[in-house]
């Protein structure tokens, strides 16, 4: 069984206010392409279909158009919900969908209801896991403690449990939604922590031939079965040094495994310069950049006149300003975001109580009533159906 694994199109997204709609629909080209000509039998979306809640029409049709062409092609199609995603729009019509092979997984009761395919070697049990809120789905999957490792591990249990009852011989696949333990994350993720802690363990997979991994936006393996595919697309300057791509996987007899990476189409490669801005306007060594699009880190001690109009006369692809003045450390207008950087949103609020009482810092019983806080406005924009970025 010959599996091309995706994740995280986003489509709708914007870079740094540049439309991506035309590279989103030559990755759709190229997506179709690959299908076709590497003779694709399934495909897998882990989630993040969509960058928003209520996408735009444009992405819509770019979506309903992927769709129609992949059941064109014959070819079943296993897509989840991802963070970004609203569950409940993305799922409209699966019912009718699932005729036409487009198998839409949503909904967090339906994680043990596997999509069947077959081939020469037997039957392959492939389970779609939507992400899951803990917060929303704790109580209807079970999960004795709170958190992500918690209901994601209910979920499983219920796919072992309907995969010991198929028979002997089955392989199985899970799509999922999630920050797996050993994976490297980038900018342009959002925020997925309750209480401070969003990593799951791989040992949650155990038991399962192949796990079709979204949410990081690089392309990584966690283990030989588990990977993430990655963003087909850059969606910020932290993914610049990313080869972007798709997992193409064969899962033969008995399980055996094979992953080759296929790229995806580039519209233009990303920079990150730094330095003093006479430096780098004169910088021979910084004429490959021209057509990139770039993001410069300008570290003059005082802010030269109109920085971007004449960045913009040699890199006329710049999209991105960031000031970073040569200060000492111990300089009191040090970046107040460098100071930040790294820290979690409990990690923030904590420090905030310890700052307006003079350096008193919360309690144990305090630190819960903030992190309790944090999970009820995460849990809140899900049930409206979009995403919180509490610290953004």
């Amino acid at each position: 069984m010959r599996l091309l694994h995706t994740s995280d199109w986003h489509l709708g997204r914007s870079f740094h206010r540049v439309s991506l709609l035309s590279a989103q629909e030559a990755f759709i080209d190229h997506l179709v392409e690959t299908v076709r000509e590497r003779h694709v039998d399934a495909m897998l979306v882990a989630g993040d279909v969509y960058d928003r809640a209520v996408p735009p029409l444009a992405a819509v049709e770019l979506y309903d158009g992927a769709l129609h062409r992949l059941a064109g092609l014959g070819v079943p199609t296993i897509m989840t919900s991802g963070n970004h995603d609203s569950a409940r729009r993305l799922g409209v019509g699966a019912g009718l969908m699932e005729r036409s092979g487009i198998h839409l997984r949503t909904d967090p009761a339906g994680c043990a209801d596997p999509v069947v395919l077959t081939d020469e070697h037997g039957e392959i049990a492939v389970y779609g896991l939507p992400y899951l809120e803990p917060a929303l789905v704790r109580e209807e999957l079970g999960a004795e403690q709170p958190g992500h490792a918690a209901v994601l591990g209910a979920a499983m249990d219920r796919v072992r449990a309907d995969l010991a009852t198929r028979p002997s011989g089955t392989r199985s696949v899970v799509l999922a939604h999630a920050f797996v333990s050993g994976g490297a994350g980038s900018d342009s993720e959002r925020d997925i922590s309750v209480g401070g802690v969003a990593a799951v363990p791989t040992e949650i997979f155990d038991g399962v031939d192949y796990v079709a991994l979204g949410h990081l936006h690089g392309c990584q393996t966690i283990s030989d079965r588990v990977r993430y595919s990655g963003s087909p697309l850059a969606y910020s300057f932290s993914e610049s040094h990313q080869r972007k791509s798709m997992w193409l996987i064969d899962l033969g007899a008995g399980g055996a495994l094979t992953a080759e990476r296929i790229d995806c189409p580039v519209p233009r490669p990303l920079a990150r310069i730094r330095g003093h801005l006479d430096d780098l306007l004169a910088d021979p060594e910084l004429e490959r950049h021209e057509e990139a699009w770039v993001e410069v880190t300008l570290t003059d001690p005082v802010r030269p006149h109109e920085p971007m109009a004449r960045l913009a006369e040699r890199f006329p692809y710049v999209l991105s300003l960031v000031f970073a003045p040569e200060r000492a450390a111990e300089d009191p207008l040090a970046s107040y975001a460098e100071r930040l950087k790294g820290r979690t949103d409990q990690q923030i609020a904590e420090d905030f109580v310890a700052h307006v009482r003079a350096g008193s810092g919360p309690d144990d019983g305090e630190r819960a009533v903030l992190r309790g806080a944090l999970d009820d406005v995460r849990a809140g924009a899900a049930i409206r159906g979009g995403v919180c970025e509490v610290g953004r």
